[in-house]
């Protein structure tokens, strides 16, 4: 047998399954055929092709394992999702006997399916009590693009038809679809395609570092969600329908808003009678130590996203709860909502979930982050603050990020930071990568979002890789001459 597999007649699959060893993979051979065929996500595919994708081959716990037989620990749980980490037998049974019984079926025309229908009343049964209800979506994206569909639909059926424009945040990460893209509030996104579409507008984000000089955080916090109450009057309240917010912004750099911010959000989401979303997409399913992130902060939304840890990742799906205010009023008076996916409810996706979210309860999961392992990758990722590199380190749950700076002030206020054009982050990133370690850079954040299952021993093995690729950064920039 060939070890080329795309050698004429071959399958790469195949290949691949046939593999004894992860160095029999032709990585230059795949390389090539990636970069004449597939376009990736959010990627300069020029400058991918220069230098080829990695190929990811293998995953087992919280390791993954590419086509050059390098082990690397997942630092982000694939991109926030792996939550009870690779290799889950028993999830891949459950599709698979889901496949062999039931392979698809759609949800229109009045049918459904059992485990579609099992999954949403476990979703209402671990969710926070104003929820009753789940419409199902592919992702995360078309969660976003179903709140906007029904937000409007919400109030207009109750007769308020100029009630549509939704509220967010500069550098809010709500998905890259349109609707998804124009909640969201990346300039980078908003530079293509002419978004954001009508309607949707931005306030800024309750980032401390960025924004809170001269204040105490709880001063900010206030301070911070006093911009949605700005904004609803300059739009008008009878106009504004919805505020979304992702409760710690993820892609935006795990921005951990002040403790005063969420309730004071809630309190003018009251006082107005605006519906509140929260996108959870990234934050649900036991990554703060709780359930839902909602819970966590005090706040009690009328929509929440879901997608990526329902499932682990292990199959798409996605979608939103629905809490009983909006939920009665659709149901009740709304008719027929036009809106809907191929995909909602797909039956082999919901078997995964189920499955998923039985393995979550079982091996208490989301106990264990909120009281055990949560609280001690707290206290070994704020260690990391006395680097001479790092300027600030903070986290909650599972999720947590830090500054590189160039120097080191008497406040996180008085860090001096990087010229942006040096892209300290990237370079820092590259070292992580190299030597066993997913981090993510957002400019020079870099941030992490660990599988679930990860113990205290696995925490200390990745801070001490996260030290080490420092330590390499910080050499790098003095010898460029960077401090």
């Amino acid at each position: 047998m060939s070890n080329n597999p795309l050698a004429p007649g071959a399958s790469l699959v195949a290949s691949v399954k046939a593999a004894a060893r992860p160095e029999v993979y032709d990585t230059a051979a795949i390389q090539k055929l990636d970069t004449a065929h597939y376009m990736h996500p959010f990627t300069d595919h020029k400058a991918l092709g220069e230098k080829g994708a990695r190929v990811m081959v293998r995953g087992e716990g919280i390791y993954l394992w590419d086509s050059q037989g390098k082990k690397v620990l997942d630092g982000m749980s694939g991109l926030w999702c792996v939550n009870v980490g690779y290799g889950r037998t028993s999830i891949s049974e459950a599709v698979y006997k889901q496949m062999e019984t039931l392979p698809f079926y759609n949800s229109f025309f009045n049918t459904t399916n059992i485990p579609a229908v099992e999954l949403a009343a476990k979703l209402v049964k671990i969710s926070p009590p104003q929820f009753n209800h789940v419409y199902f979506t592919g992702s995360g994206s078309e969660g976003n693009d179903t709140n906007l569909r029904m937000v409007r639909r919400y109030w207009d059926v109750l007769g308020y038809k100029e009630r549509h424009t939704i509220i967010s945040r500069h550098n809010a990460y709500h998905g890259s679809t349109v609707a998804g893209a124009s909640l969201g509030g990346m300039d980078g996104m908003h530079a293509q395609g002419g978004l954001p579409i009508p309607g949707i507008v931005h306030i800024g984000q309750p980032n401390y570092l960025e924004s809170g000089r001269g204040m105490t955080e709880d001063e900010f916090g206030i301070e911070a969600a006093s911009w949605l109450e700005k904004k609803i009057l300059e739009v008008g309240a009878d106009k504004v329908a919805a505020f979304i917010g992702e409760p710690i912004q993820g892609a935006g750099g795990v921005v951990i808003p002040p403790a005063t911010y969420w309730p004071e959000i809630q309190r003018i989401c009251d006082k107005y009678g605006i519906l509140l979303i929260a996108d959870e997409v990234i934050c649900g399913f036991g990554r703060l130590g709780k359930w839902f992130a909602s819970e966590l902060f005090g706040i009690k939304p009328d929509l929440i996203t879901f997608a990526k840890g329902v499932t682990s990742g292990y199959v798409p799906l996605g979608g939103v709860l629905v809490g009983d205010r909006v939920a009665n009023v659709l149901i009740e008076k709304g008719g027929e909502f036009n809106h809907g996916f191929t995909y909602s409810g797909h039956p082999v996706a919901c078997a995964a979930a189920l499955e998923n979210i039985r393995i979550i309860e079982d091996e208490k999961l989301v106990e264990r982050v909120g009281s055990e392992t949560g609280p001690y990758l707290k206290k070994r990722f704020a260690e990391l603050a006395d680097h001479p590199l790092v300027g600030y380190a903070d986290s909650c749950g599972f999720v947590a990020g830090l500054n590189l700076v160039r120097v080191k002030g008497a406040t996180v206020h008085e860090n001096v930071p990087f010229d942006e054009e040096l892209a300290v982050g990237m370079v820092c990133r590259g070292y992580m990568f190299g030597n066993g370690m997913i981090m993510r850079a957002v400019g020079d954040r870099m941030i992490i979002a660990p599988p679930l299952v990860m113990t205290c021993a696995q925490i200390d093995e990745m801070i001490a890789l996260i030290r080490h690729c420092l330590d390499l950064t910080y050499a790098d920039v003095q010898q460029r001459g960077w401090l």
